[in-house]
């Protein structure tokens, strides 16, 4: 029987408490679905590229991420990104189910930049370069029974 490839999951969604307030939105539905599919790995982008726990909220604004004080931390989410699709392909990922609504890893719905709480089309930084990259991503929303 051929061995499936490991899925990348964001880390506060198993439990991890790496989200910017520094809790974790762990999301029982997924950690079913993980545990009869065979290996995941956890990961952070935001805490990859540096940035620490607690950290001020951020949202995409045009091509920048900014924080809720007005820093720019788009440098953070580049190399968090970069670090998790260089993982992904040493690691032959093909999946990941990512954060919703994040910055880094939100998939097709994103914080419209206004810290107001009001979603936009689009996908975080992360999740666009899995994308383009020819990963699937999901989020932990594909897994929560309504």
């Amino acid at each position: 029987m051929k061995k499936k490839n490991p899925i990348l999951v964001s880390a506060c969604l198993l439990g991890v408490n790496c989200q910017y307030n520094g809790e974790s939105d762990f999301t029982r539905e997924l950690l079913d679905f993980l545990k009869d599919r065979g290996e995941f790995i956890a990961i952070c982008p935001e805490v990859l590229g540096g940035l620490t726990i607690p950290r001020d909220g951020a949202e995409i604004i045009g091509d920048k991420v900014k924080t809720v004080k007005g820093n720019d931390v788009t440098k953070e989410f580049l190399a968090g990104a970069e670090k998790v699709l260089k993982f992904a392909k040493e690691n032959n990922v093909d999946f990941a189910i990512l954060k919703a609504k994040s910055p880094s890893c939100g998939v097709g719905m994103i914080y419209d930049g206004t810290f107001s709480r009001k979603l936009i089309e689009g996908d975080g930084i992360t999740a666009a370069l899995l994308k383009k990259n020819k990963i699937k991503v999901l989020t932990e929303k594909d897994f929560i029974k309504h």
